[in-house]
C-alpha cells in the first residue's frame, strides 16, 4: 500500500492508501500513488524482508543531509540499540546520503549502486535536501527505525550547535 499523490501525510486516513503492484501501478483504482512510488518499490525489490517503508521530512533531516558529504557517521549512541541487529551502543554506523533528483530513476539507480557497494548498513537513508526514508520487516519496526533515526539526527545536529 502507498499513498495517493498529493495527500496531506499529517491527516491521512484509510482511504487515502491504495494497493500497488511492486512496479509501482495502481491495483484496481484510477488513483494515482506518490511520485515516490517507484522508490518505495525499489526498496522492496532489493530486500524480500523489506515489509513496510517509511518517509519523513524533518528540519533535521533535511538540514544535516545538506551539510554532509556522502553520510551521517553516528558513534557510541544508546539510540543505535533502536535499530534491528544493532545489541550494543558501543559500535558505530553510517546514515548514506543520496543526491536528490527530479527523476526517480535517478536516485534509484544511485540506491542500488550504493546497496551493491555494501554502503547500506542502516534501515534507512538519506536524500539531500529532501528527508529520510527508513524500512523494516513490518510497520511497526519502520517506525521504531524513523523514530531512532530521528533521534540520532537530532542528537547530531545538537552536537553540531554545541561545537559553535
Amino acid at each position: 500500500m502507498i499513498t495517493v499523490s498529493g495527500k496531506d501525510k499529517s491527516r491521512l486516513t484509510e482511504d487515502d492508501l491504495i494497493v500497488c503492484s511492486l512496479d509501482g501501478k495502481a491495483v484496481d483504482s484510477d488513483r494515482i500513488p506518490s511520485a515516490e512510488t517507484e522508490l518505495h518499490c525499489h526498496l522492496y525489490r532489493l530486500d524480500d524482508e523489506i515489509g513496510a517503508v517509511l518517509h519523513t521530512h524533518s528540519a533535521n533531516a533535511t538540514v544535516l543531509s545538506r551539510l554532509a558529504d556522502s553520510k551521517l557517521h553516528f558513534e557510541r549512541y544508546e539510540m543505535q540499540k533502536a535499530l534491528e541487529g544493532v545489541k550494543s551502543h558501543t559500535g558505530s554506523m553510517d546514515l548514506i546520503i543520496l543526491e536528490n533528483n527530479q527523476q526517480m530513476w535517478a536516485i534509484v539507480r544511485d540506491l542500488r549502486e550504493r546497496w551493491d557497494a555494501g554502503d547500506v548498513t542502516a534501515p534507512g537513508f538519506l536524500i539531500r535536501g529532501h528527508g529520510l526514508y527508513a524500512w523494516g520487516r513490518d510497520l511497526f519496526e519502520a517506525q521504531r527505525h524513523v523514530e531512532g533515526l530521528e533521534f540520532l539526527m537530532t542528537c547530531a545536529w545538537q552536537e553540531r550547535l554545541a561545537k559553535q
